[in-house]
């Protein structure tokens, strides 16, 4: 079998590596990125130079796109003609571009992100500020290249008689790198790179003076003059760009935000959609109605406002939560001798005035080549006419015109070129007239040469040219400034109060972790017993609040949970509620709410005690659960509990000016009472200090605050179903961690045990038994009992079994002063 000795055996590695190195490279030279000289993109380029050679300029009628776009593709692009009618489309665009380099008659799109017409539809032409970039081109002033099947040649970079890359910009993404230039204002530009030539060690800081920042097509405020110098001076950082608005009055009270310029490359429609949708979602209350107004006459978006509106504060939130102003990232990168680097303002300048002084160079040369071949022919033609008599006579006795060439060069020492200039000499060119003629284009051309001669061999005059043309296009094609330039990156600061509707509602929380709001206009419309619930489930929190009011809800399993009251699901009395979990993760399947605290703002004197089941005691500043930044999807730690089958069992805010007692009562029938102020204040993500020393299977059941010199009765209810009330402050004050002193009296068979302790001022509390008997006690119903009493039983105790729940019946709180 033979082999063939074509095919080589290589690692796919190194094939890999090798082609997407090489396509890496096409595709950064030939296709995303700009050239630092010209500013243009092999495409763009290719167009431009196309439809300049086939006559399609701005002095002569608009040709059909297609026909363009064909003739481009043909000979200099050979890729789809959708990216190259893009390409054409988005140079004729006057809010893409600060220059347009096309014109185009028909549709080429909007700022809403409509495509342009089929190529089929639309008219082009080069603009006038397109022949500066193409001005010279054929006097060999830069180099060609032959096009992809070598039957034309192509420049590799114009001429470009103005820096385009900073007076257009550019935009692109290729292999490991993007570009994203700014556009610029001609004039300022020019002026810029004129004191550059004049003083090439001139600082960043001196050309800001005339190159203060871009110029967009589309104008807008732009903010941050530092961190527009760092990205003149690196190529890369960040600056806001906002837009032009103004509030106007309107009648009835009414007021009206007018928007007439927007950032660059924002999509207006999209702007719209946003800022309505924001209307629609009562993200804000207060916009009326969002229209888009713009016509011929130029851009206009109107956001209409209610009556009593904060104007400012609206336009606040859609400056942070709109592209009414966004961050413009510079990321200056150019292919600079054939190689791409980030360049900053000043290097790109440099480039460009490199570049202009190789092309005068070349024209220089070229022009003078050309003068002196022509000022060789002048000269012979008026040697020739003073001895016109001798020519003419030595023409008409030679056989033809070679031998008459031949006669005239021994004869008279005429060259070739010039034995063929007066050969080719028509009759009438013997007049007098033309003699004077010859003579002064033979003194046009000697100054002519002597000035090309002079800008080839002294710098100084060279500059001077290039000086002198980049006024001209200065002269010819500058215009004001669009986009207005401030110092400072102005901070957003939206205040709660203007985006939010103001009503007082009715906030509940239940055990279970269901959240609500609901108007008064609901509950009034209901009992208070017709509350949404489950049967399981239990009331922990019921409260009339303000939208503007919060809430801090904290779990069993030391979890803390932020919510704003006018984020609270908004439903009827009626309802349900929204269950936490579909808001947070991170929540546990048993995960129980323990309390809730409503606030307006957050106070620097109060604190959060935390007491846990497996004895442990703790408080924190309340003002460590200010509002973090993943709050609507996720809780945070407000203690840390080490054993999964510890949990809070009761949690309090206090204002730390105020003394308490703490009094615990654990499971086997212990009390403990000792100052608050023993409790160190910790961090949120601490597990706390010992509250009690507990015995083997005992725990904590529930620890309540007191005052030292009151007298304060707690409620107590054991299993067996039975109710005492007794006096807090008869425990005697011991320290933190002991043991601390029986509150039931010992029984030696089935002794009683604590499930449940509560301050006898908070209303009623249901104990439901195992049978499912409920009973309801009011907590003053009975009498106060000694430390040592075991109470009295609620019921026939074999009959109902041991107690299965005891819970505290919540009652609505209207119109009573909230927690600050």
């Amino acid at each position: 079998m033979s082999t063939r000795d074509d095919i080589q055996n290589l690692a796919l590695k190194d094939v890999m590596g090798d082609r997407f190195g090489r396509y890496s490279k096409y595709i950064i030279q030939e296709r995303a990125l700009p050239d630092i000289r010209d500013g243009l993109k092999p495409v763009q380029r290719r167009i431009l130079f196309a439809m300049d050679q086939d006559g399609n300029t701005f002095d002569k009628g608009f040709r059909k796109s297609a026909k363009s776009v064909g003739n481009i593709m043909g000979n200099y692009h050979p890729h789809g003609d959708s990216s190259i009618y893009e390409a054409m489309v988005r140079m004729s665009q006057d809010w893409k571009l600060r220059e347009v380099l096309i014109e185009m008659h028909g549709n080429n799109g909007s700022m809403d992100g409509d495509p342009a017409a089929a190529m089929r539809y639309t008219e082009a032409r080069l603009s006038k500020l397109s022949n500066e970039l193409l001005e010279d081109i054929e006097k060999e002033t830069v180099d060609f290249v032959w096009n992809f099947d070598d039957t034309e040649k192509e420049p590799t970079v114009l001429p470009a008689k103005y820096p385009n890359l900073l007076v257009n910009g550019s935009t692109g993404i290729s292999a490991g790198y993007a570009t994203e230039i700014p556009t610029h204002n001609l004039g300022e530009i020019i002026d810029g790179t004129i004191h550059l030539i004049d003083h090439p060690n001139a600082t960043l800081d001196k050309l800001m003076t005339f190159i203060p920042g871009p110029d967009f097509p589309t104008g807008g405020i732009l903010q941050g003059k530092e961190e527009l110098k760092k990205a003149y001076e690196t190529g890369k950082g960040r600056v806001v760009v906002r837009s032009v608005t103004k509030i106007e009055p309107l009648k009835g009270g009414k007021q009206q935000i007018v928007i007439n310029e927007i950032p660059y490359e924002v999509n207006k429609a999209n702007l719209v959609k946003k800022m309505d949708e924001i209307r629609i979602n009562k993200k804000v209350d207060g916009i009326a109605e969002v229209r888009d107004e713009s016509d011929r006459n130029g851009l206009q978006v109107v956001v209409e406002l209610k009556k009593d509106t904060n104007a400012e504060g609206i336009l606040n939130y859609l400056f942070k939560n709109t592209d009414l102003q966004v961050n413009y990232n510079f990321n200056m990168v150019a292919i600079d001798n054939q190689r791409p680097h980030q360049v900053g303002l000043k290097r790109i300048l440099e480039s460009y005035i490199g570049h202009r002084r190789s092309v005068i160079y070349r024209r220089s040369e070229f022009e003078l080549a050309k003068a002196n071949k022509r000022q060789h022919i002048v000269s012979g033609l008026i040697k020739a006419l003073s001895i016109l008599d001798e020519v003419i006579a030595t023409i008409r006795s030679s056989k033809d015109k070679k031998d008459a060439k031949m006669n005239l060069v021994k004869a008279y020492a005429f060259t070739e070129e010039q034995a063929e200039a007066i050969v080719s000499l028509q009759l009438y060119r013997l007049t007098n007239t033309d003699i004077t003629a010859l003579e002064a284009e033979a003194t046009e051309l000697a100054e002519t040469i002597a000035r090309l001669t002079e800008i080839l061999n002294d710098e100084k005059a060279l500059l001077k040219v290039l000086k002198a043309e980049l006024r001209d296009v200065k002269k010819n094609f500058a215009n004001d400034r669009k986009t207005v330039i401030e110092d400072e990156i102005e901070e957003i600061v939206v205040e709660t109060k203007i985006l939010i509707a103001q009503e007082e509602v009715v906030a509940t929380v239940t055990q279970e972790g269901y959240i609500k709001r609901s108007s008064l206009r609901s509950f009034s419309a209901s009992s208070p017993d017709e509350l949404g619930m489950k049967e399981t489930d239990t009331l922990i929190f019921a409260k009339q609040l303000n939208t503007l009011d919060h809430l801090l809800i904290v779990t069993n399993k030391g979890n803390m949970i932020y919510r704003p009251v006018h984020e609270l699901p908004d439903l009827r009395w009626k309802d349900v509620g929204e269950h936490l979990s579909q808001q947070l993760s991170g929540l546990e399947v048993d995960e129980k709410v323990v309390a809730a605290f409503d606030y307006t703002e957050l106070a620097t004197n109060k604190s959060f005690v935390f007491i846990s089941r497996g004895g442990l005691i703790k408080q924190t500043k309340m003002n460590e659960f200010d509002v973090w930044r993943t709050y609507k999807g996720r809780p945070t730690l407000c203690m840390n509990l080490k054993d999964s089958s510890e949990e809070i069992v009761n949690c309090y805010l206090v204002d730390e000016a105020i003394e308490y007692d703490v009094f615990l009562a654990s499971h086997r029938g212990f009390g403990l009472r000792y100052p608050l102020n023993e409790v160190p204040t910790v961090g949120a993500r601490a597990a706390g200090v010992k509250s009690m020393n507990l015995k083997d299977g005992d725990y904590v059941v529930n620890g309540v605050l007191i005052e030292p010199e009151a007298k304060t009765s707690i409620s107590i209810v054991t299993q067996r179903g039975s109710v005492k009330r007794m006096i807090a402050q008869e425990i005697a004050p011991l320290s933190r961690a002991k043991r601390g002193l029986m509150i039931i009296r010992e029984l030696k068979t089935n002794p009683h045990r604590i499930v449940y302790v509560a301050l006898s001022d908070q209303g009623t509390f249901e104990v439901v038994m195992q049978n499912n008997t409920k009973y309801e006690v009011s907590k003053m119903d009975h009498q106060i009992s000694d430390r040592t009493s075991n109470g009295s039983s609620l019921g026939d105790e074999k009959k109902d079994g041991e107690v299965f729940e005891v819970h505290s019946l919540t009652e609505v709180i209207l119109k009573q002063t909230k927690n600050n």
